[in-house]
């Protein structure tokens, strides 16, 4: 019999107490994985953001228009290289549960500041730009929905409504996009502004934001309060971030959501701790005459020592990883749900992290009971008995 199958017979000698200290385990990692995946997916859009980019919105909130005249203006200041401006659409296809990123957009300026972000052919590229109804879909938007190119079709807008009283936008698929990087999201739509503000019934010749790209990074904050400084009398003041601190600012809506991850992971944690060092304290302190047997028939006080941080770190891996698992299969089924409003992911840092965090469990638990198995005598271990 080897020391690992001595390990594993003493956490399952008694299983109602390995299945539930295994769950609180499972509980714990599973929390962890779900919520650090949901943290990456919120802070992604700031972590990919271009260096040269700024965006402008209203001073007053990103949710209130600026002039479309604007970006002209905006396009002519020093140190500017490219300006574009990007309308929320809050679109939907055939049902509101299925959620699209959409923005109505101007086709050549547009491509012009993200053609660093987006990827597709040349020739799909001059169809989106001729024609008024096209659309850019991301690839994964139309895997989704099982769009191809030249597809009709009619996408639905929360927000804007049609001259006729209609909500419904018909567009033609132009172009299907790729991302230039792996991190980055393709599942956008973008169709033409001027489509859009011909038939809308209100906001014409307003815009949502406006995103430029300096000549320079160096000239990002020249840029911004002179951008700032130009419309600050106006009756649309602006506010001109860099596009990380301006991805920043939605998640900031939701208040801060690391110390919350942090907040319930760590309670969890310190939970579990508790629980499972004291169910290793009673185990180590139930078998205390056959550690002593176990000595008295040769094996090393360091072997007894191990044996007990192994039972530790059996316990703290095996409901670790099941949580873990768990999570990451959960997190790539959320990935595949038409309209999930996060692009979920679960990086190499959240396995790393989760690792990490059993390592510590197996040690903060099992290092004391460990110890005192290690120092037990056979005169104690035997007058317990």
């Amino acid at each position: 019999m080897t020391h690992g199958t001595l390990i594993w017979k003493n956490l399952t000698r008694y299983r109602l107490r390995f299945f539930l200290t295994t769950f609180a385990i499972f509980i714990a990692f599973f929390l962890f994985g779900i919520l650090q995946s949901f943290d990456k997916a919120l802070d992604a859009g700031a972590q990919l953001a271009a260096d040269d980019r700024l965006v402008v919105s209203n001073r007053i909130n990103f949710t209130q228009p600026l002039p479309i005249a604007y970006v002209d203006r905006i396009r002519s200041m020093d140190g500017v290289l490219h300006a574009t401006h990007q309308s929320w659409l809050g679109s939907y296809y055939q049902e509101q549960r299925n959620f699209i990123f959409g923005f109505a957009v101007d086709p050549e300026s547009f491509l012009a500041v993200y053609q660093d972000d987006v990827v597709l052919p040349a020739e799909q590229i001059d169809a989106f730009i001729k024609d008024r109804r096209g659309v850019l879909v991301g690839a994964d938007t139309a895997e989704t929905y099982g769009w191809a190119l030249g597809d009709l079709v009619p996408i639905s807008s929360n927000i804007w409504q049609r001259a006729d009283g209609s909500k419904v936008w018909d567009v033609v698929i132009k172009g299907i996009f790729k991302s230039s990087r792996d991190e980055l999201p393709a599942n956008g739509l973008y169709m033409h502004y001027d489509y859009l503000n011909e038939a809308r019934t209100f906001g014409k010749d307003f815009t949502g934001t406006v995103a430029l790209t300096t000549t320079d990074p160096a000239l990002n904050d020249q840029v911004a309060q002179a951008i700032d400084f130009r419309f600050q009398n106006s009756a649309y003041a602006t506010e001109t971030r860099t596009e990380a601190a301006f991805n920043r600012s939605f998640v900031d809506q939701l208040g801060n959501i690391g110390l919350i991850i942090s907040s319930v992971v760590g309670a969890a944690l310190f939970t579990i701790l508790i629980i499972v060092g004291n169910t290793m304290a009673l185990s180590i302190r139930e078998r205390t005459s056959e550690i002593g047997v176990m000595k008295a028939l040769g094996f090393r006080a360091s072997t007894v020592f191990s044996m007990v941080l192994g039972e530790a770190f059996g316990l703290a891996f095996f409901g670790g990883l099941i949580g873990t698992i768990t999570a990451w299969g959960l997190v790539e089924i959320a990935r595949n749900i038409p309209g999930f409003p996060f692009v979920l992911g679960f990086p190499t840092s959240v396995w790393l992290q989760a690792f990490g965090l059993m390592v510590v469990l197996g040690v903060l638990t099992g290092l004391f009971p460990a110890w005192n198995a290690y120092r037990l005598k056979l005169s104690t271990a035997f007058a317990r008995v």
